[in-house]
């Protein structure tokens, strides 16, 4: 069962790129105790994705699209997020 926060990353992210793979990997329970955890269990994350709208970006421009989707939930609703986007063949 994935919570709340895990649900809107994974729609926000198939809205934006309709990616062939997505993995939405919650890692807060690894970082329980640490700095930024906020005690909802939804606090650090990895997502991997694989999408044909990153074929030609760098992977900081890749990095850039994804927290450009996901709005306010980087950095606000959540504190750590790895990212692993690629291209299909990548």
């Amino acid at each position: 069962m994935t919570g709340p926060i895990a649900q809107e990353i994974e729609q926000r992210l198939t809205a934006a790129f309709a990616p062939g793979r997505l993995a939405v990997i919650n890692d807060s329970a690894s970082h329980r105790g640490h700095m930024g955890d906020d005690g909802t269990g939804e606090s650090h994350f990895t997502i991997e994705i694989e999408s044909a709208a990153f074929a030609g970006q760098s992977r900081l421009q890749r990095q850039r699209m994804v927290n450009a989707a996901l709005g306010d939930i980087p950095g606000q609703r959540v504190h750590a997020l790895a990212i692993k986007a690629r291209a299909p063949g990548e």
